[in-house]
């Protein structure tokens, strides 16, 4: 992965040490493969890319967070900025109490700890985000939209405005049809399989990101018929490409907003295969 996004010419990286427990999903326990950590850090090392993030901290009923210091210790050890959390289980209570805990236990790492809400779990729309993150009122604590999940939640942009600005440390960036599924059975698979290139389908990506912050845009494009009709190097490169393409083509939203369409084009971005 290090090596398709150093060629493809990102800038960062993000790994998942921790496994989500889905069928066919490879192994990745970083901590637990001495041999892989240290061929992660050669790649590292030899191309320049960056670790920015690594996932995925569920909180659901019944977990200790105390499982995830493992994979903490290696994303610090790697150099990574940021861990990705989201709500899957519990009652507020408990994810409330259980998310603090994470953040806490992150915080030796100079780790941040950024939320994302996604529409199929508990914590599923912006106002349950900022419900969390206001409540436990950690400093390195976050709040990661992911322009898929924002959209299917009907969130509105503007209401991004009033939050503070050191909450966004990354964004994830991919495309989608503009309607809304309706079965849960099809959310899931084009959230995990079908998402499409930035630019691509009806997501109003330039909309979103004029009202979050510079930071780094990471491109989570998950898109099975992709992968195995282009390859995996051909895919990213096509991620990074059509994503740049349409900061340009949208200039006019960020320059009404502040920024800069270049300036935009330029930030970290990192590579999600």
């Amino acid at each position: 992965m290090t090596y398709i996004a150093a060629r493809a010419g990102y800038d960062y990286v993000s790994i998942r040490p921790i496994s989500m427990g889905l069928p066919g999903e490879p192994d990745y326990a970083l901590p637990d493969n001495p041999q892989m950590l240290k061929q992660t850090k050669t790649a590292l090392a030899s191309t320049g890319v960056r670790v920015h993030d690594i996932e995925l901290v569920r909180v659901y009923e019944g977990v200790h967070p105390s499982k995830y210091l493992p994979a903490m210790e290696v994303a610090a050890e790697l150099g990574a900025k940021a861990i990705l959390s989201s709500i899957w289980g519990g009652e507020r209570e408990f994810y409330i109490e259980k998310f603090a805990e994470i953040c806490d236990l992150a915080k030796p790492f100079g780790l941040t700890v950024d939320l994302e809400y996604v529409p199929i779990a508990v914590v599923r729309n912006l106002a349950q985000a900022l419900d969390v993150l206001r409540t436990v009122n950690r400093t390195n604590a976050g709040l990661m939209i992911d322009m898929h999940h924002f959209h299917r939640a009907r969130d509105n942009p503007a209401d991004l405005d009033a939050l503070p600005r050191e909450w966004f440390h990354f964004a994830h960036l991919c495309d989608a049809n503009v309607e809304i599924p309706t079965r849960r059975a099809d959310m899931i698979r084009i959230m995990r399989d079908a998402r499409l290139y930035v630019g691509e389908g009806g997501i109003d990506v330039a909309g979103i990101l004029a009202h979050i912050p510079h930071c780094v845009y990471s491109i989570e494009v998950p898109n099975r018929e992709r992968h195995e009709e282009l390859g995996y190097a051909e895919h990213a490169t096509r991620c990074l490409e059509t994503l740049k393409a349409y900061l340009i083509k949208h200039a006019r939203h960020f320059e009404t907003h502040g920024g800069s369409a270049s300036n935009r084009a330029a930030t970290g971005i990192e590579a999600r295969l």
